[in-house]
């Protein structure tokens, strides 16, 4: 499994991770995005590595909380400002089709949620979106702020 928050540049590593896998199937890596899987356990408990695509772990939910009974994004317990997610497989696919009722959560290295574009185009302070199950339209979670953070700001 590998520590997301410990990379300076984790967009880099996600591409790799894609060109790692167009390179192995001969696909386009223009056609490749990710599929997510949220694992419910921690890096520890892991024993195997997947045979395409990485393990993630190492991240933080602000504004809800994975529930690792029902599988689900749930609301954040009272009082509870974050909590740690479980580990995710990040699984590179060519034909992957948006769920529409899955809420497509920004991860950001900072709280800040704010970045500067860097010469890529991109925000210094977004990585990427990762698609959650839950039974709550999207724009719950939308305004609720939900997002995946790098680190905590405590």
């Amino acid at each position: 499994s590998f520590w997301l928050s410990g990379f300076f540049f984790p967009q880099g590593f996600l591409t790799g991770v894609l060109q790692t896998f167009a390179r192995k199937y001969k696909i386009p890596i223009d056609r490749l995005s990710f599929s997510f899987e949220v694992m419910d356990m921690d890096p520890e408990d892991l024993t195997t590595r997947p045979e395409d695509g990485v393990f993630i772990h190492g991240l933080f939910l602000e504004g809800a909380r994975w529930d690792r009974e029902i599988h689900l994004l749930t609301a954040a317990q009272a009082g509870e400002m974050s909590s740690v997610v479980p580990v995710i497989h990040f699984l590179p696919r060519g034909d992957v089709t948006r769920n529409p009722a899955e809420y497509n959560c920004p991860v950001y290295k900072t709280s800040s949620r704010a970045g500067v574009l860097s010469t890529t185009g991109q925000s210094t302070n977004f990585i990427i979106s990762v698609d959650l199950q839950t039974d709550r339209p999207p724009d719950y979670w939308v305004l609720r702020g939900a997002a995946m953070l790098c680190q905590l700001d405590t």
